[in-house]
């Protein structure tokens, strides 16, 4: 497949979803496996558009959201913990770990694009919040995020402070649902073949090689 073009593959995300840069490095690690270019492009997906600003403790939430009990919601951290392991990916939950209200640093996603730094800022984005520990819904870590992924860090406080992207993330969100998309991630290869949920390196290297 080597001589193959470069393939699109949009991935609708949300940067708290733990299943989402799984199925991410899974795909990527059978795009290096197949030797297969892609050009990814990240769309904007909220699990939870009603967080308010203070968030909420991620065990409870899980539990009150999935209806998990507290053996269940360790047992599935210690899944993804292990999977996470697999594929180079470090999972660091704790008893203070806390889901977050994401539309701002989808703001800034939007502009990364724009500066062609979207894919950067994701990756570090989810660092982050998944290997740092980091309140991916404060100001500062979010700026200091976008310097790490290589943008000016006065245009990312003006990005936050002036909410210039927000209506442009908003219709971006309603088209993804408009399209049946309730569930991330979810990925569509060269805009036409949808797949939810993570699907596993080797299911991905037959998704690419049945492409057209």
């Amino acid at each position: 497949m080597t001589d193959l073009p470069m393939i699109r593959v949009d991935i609708v995300s949300d940067v708290v979803c733990p299943w989402c840069l799984i199925g991410y490095k899974q795909l990527e690690q059978a795009l290096q496996e197949l030797g297969v270019v892609a050009d990814i492009h990240w769309q904007p997906f909220e699990l939870n558009p009603e967080m308010p600003a203070e968030g909420e403790n991620l065990r409870d939430h899980i539990q009150r959201k999935y209806g998990l009990s507290a053996a269940d919601s360790d047992a599935n951290r210690n899944r993804l913990v292990e999977i996470g392991n697999g594929l180079g990916v470090r999972f660091e939950f704790s008893e203070e770990s806390r889901m977050v209200n994401t539309f701002k640093s989808h703001q800034l996603l939007h502009w990364a694009a724009l500066n062609e730094r979207e894919h950067q800022l994701k990756i570090t984005l989810f660092m982050c919040y998944f290997s740092r520990g980091r309140d991916i819904s404060d100001d500062e870590v979010l700026t200091n995020a976008c310097v790490e992924a290589g943008l000016p860090f006065e245009d990312a406080q003006q990005v936050l402070e002036t909410e210039m992207f927000a209506d442009a993330v908003r219709e971006r969100q309603r088209f993804s649902i408009a399209s049946g998309i309730t569930g991330v991630p979810a990925m569509i290869f060269n805009q036409n073949q949808l797949h939810v949920g993570a699907q596993g390196t080797e299911n991905y290297k037959k998704i690419l090689q049945q492409l057209d």
